[in-house]
């Protein structure tokens, strides 16, 4: 019930500001209430859904500062991740990541956006696994869901993928530092299309 209630907010189906009724969602879903109002619970922890006591819950609206504000933190963990997997990855590890590049590469092809943002966070997920550091791994769960409804919309999908491809080539050449310049300047233009999407900004992310 969270997966899906997730999906539908993180992939814009249920749009900011809408209301998460217990009642008229289990209808629409053909459950009980129960299940509902846990997967509200769960979604207010994960930060994309506010809890409004003797009302209803509403669908998060993320503001151009929120977007800023996750970015530097999304910078942070993956940075320190990301230098760890340059460093640490395998041939095995390697793999799993080029694999996930190449799904990512088949979404593009065919021109979906949705399946091509979530290979995208696949990617950096499977790279962040690289560094073998169970925190990082617990860290970006955390935040994962707040990550992709902020980033998750972004259109210009061949130039992320293009910053993906440099990614991969510097974690072979095991360029930690070029690895972490590759993936800050990545972010930030995924910062600076999600700002256009969510409202003008009101400070840097830099």
């Amino acid at each position: 019930m969270s997966r899906v209630l997730r999906d539908d907010i993180v992939l814009g189906r249920r749009l900011p500001g809408s209301r998460l009724v217990e009642r008229d969602l289990a209808a629409e879903l053909n459950v009980s209430r129960l299940p509902v109002r846990e997967a509200i619970r769960r979604l207010v922890v994960e930060g994309i859904v506010v809890s409004r006591p003797r009302t209803w819950a509403i669908v998060r609206d993320f503001t151009a500062q929120d977007v800023l504000d996750l970015t530097v933190l999304r910078i942070a963990i993956e940075n320190a991740a990301f230098s760890l997997a340059a460093v640490r990855h395998d041939e095995e590890g390697l793999a799993r990541v080029k694999a996930a590049l190449a799904q990512e590469e088949d979404a593009a092809a065919s021109h979906d956006v949705v399946q091509t943002n979530l290979a995208a966070g696949r990617f950096h997920r499977t790279v962040i696994q690289l560094a073998g550091n169970e925190t990082f791994d617990e860290t970006m769960g955390v935040f994962e869901t707040r990550f992709r409804r902020a980033f998750g919309r972004n259109a210009d999908l061949h130039s992320h993928l293009a910053a993906h491809r440099a990614i991969v080539e510097a974690l072979i050449d095991r360029d930690a530092e070029l690895v972490c310049e590759l993936n800050r300047a990545h972010l930030q233009t995924a910062c600076d299309e999600a700002v256009a999407l969510w409202g003008a900004p009101v400070a840097s992310a830099s």
